[in-house]
């Protein structure tokens, strides 16, 4: 189905628009080299490397259009180097801004999630089969030297990551070295998916920053087929289920939006929810039962107020026109001969 862009416009819930601001920064926590060493995640293979990672070798400060390239195509989103360096390289800074790598990836189709600085996360990631970009620092904290490398698998027993980075396509680098160098960076790593796909490490929070920001640009079935995924992991997520919700409205896809709005407002008894069934059911020409979703809103007030005395408002002036009686066409009274 394709977009409506004439449709009202809905609410998202309240909960989304704190979640812009998170860091992807963090600690490496307990799962450092040395404690890699001593008690491996369980549950991991030994042994990971995703060989199909396309390899773009790096041209002089081209390592973000380089690294995104290789994620992009191992999500199945090939987009060569040239043509992301065009839209993600700055050449007054000569590189990539975190925040570039980020949005070029969904430019280009992807969900793009921020996971936790931890070796752990890396492990993880890989064996679930993701490559993760991660920002290193192979100089000095005074003297940095920022590069962009993907992490495509490691070697419990050898204590290393695999790596493409710069021109080499196949880097061995003990997990000190990239520990280190890592933390230099700031522990900033993010992986690159296709919607329907979730990040292995990245949590509720990470995953719904990472979607509201990608329901923004992407064609809502696409932004539906993520949502869908997520409110699977996390069923308890309003934010995830107006997502979807709104999603699948944008998309013309009315009985589906009915159905994730509906079990929303029974579920979180919020405004917004009612507020959006109500809109959706006016839309549909079901009157009483948008005035009943309407009243729910605005009975629980709040700082959708507003909103839902305006959709409550527009209902009952449609009932009200609905309810006048009609005036009669004149009968033809042509003369019959």
């Amino acid at each position: 189905m394709t977009a409506h862009p004439g449709r009202r416009r809905l609410l998202a819930a309240a909960g989304a628009l704190a979640l812009g601001g998170l860091a992807g920064c963090a600690s490496l926590g307990a799962a450092g080299t040395a404690a890699l060493r001593s008690a491996p995640p369980a549950g991991l293979p030994r042994r990971v490397e995703l060989a199909a990672t396309p390899f773009y070798p790096q041209e002089d400060f081209q390592c973000g259009p380089a690294a995104l390239a290789m994620a992009l195509g191992a999500a199945g989103l090939a987009t060569p180097p040239e043509q992301l360096a065009r839209q993600i390289f700055l050449p007054g800074r000569q590189g990539t801004l975190q925040v570039e790598m980020v949005t070029g990836a969904r430019r280009n189709g992807a969900l793009a999630v921020e996971i936790p600085g931890s070796l752990d996360a890396l492990l993880r990631e890989t064996a679930a089969g993701h490559p993760v970009v991660v920002l290193l620092n192979l100089g000095l904290s005074w003297a940095p030297s920022w590069h962009y490398a993907v992490v495509i698998g490691y070697d419990l027993d050898a204590a290393a990551f695999l790596l493409r980075s710069g021109p080499i396509e196949r880097q061995v680098l003990p997990f000190e070295t990239l520990e280190r160098t890592w933390a230099r960076g700031g522990n900033w790593a993010f992986v690159v998916l296709p919607p329907g796909k979730l990040a292995a490490s990245a949590g509720e929070t990470q995953t719904t920053t990472a979607l509201v920001a990608f329901e923004k640009t992407a064609p809502p079935l696409r932004a539906a087929t993520a949502y869908r995924s997520a409110l699977e992991r996390w069923p308890g997520s309003l934010t995830l289920a107006m997502g979807l919700g709104n999603s699948l409205y944008k998309a013309g896809a009315l009985p589906e939006a009915e159905t994730v709005f509906k079990n929303a407002a029974r579920r979180h008894d919020a405004a917004a929810a009612w507020n959006n069934l109500a809109n959706l059911l006016l839309e549909r020409g079901r009157l009483r039962e948008a005035r009943d979703a309407a009243q729910k809103a605005v009975a629980l007030g709040g700082p959708t107020l507003d909103t839902a005395q305006d959709t409550l408002r527009q209902i009952e002036a449609r009932l009200t026109a609905s309810a006048s009686p009609r005036r009669k066409a004149p009968r033809d009274r042509a003369a019959r001969r």
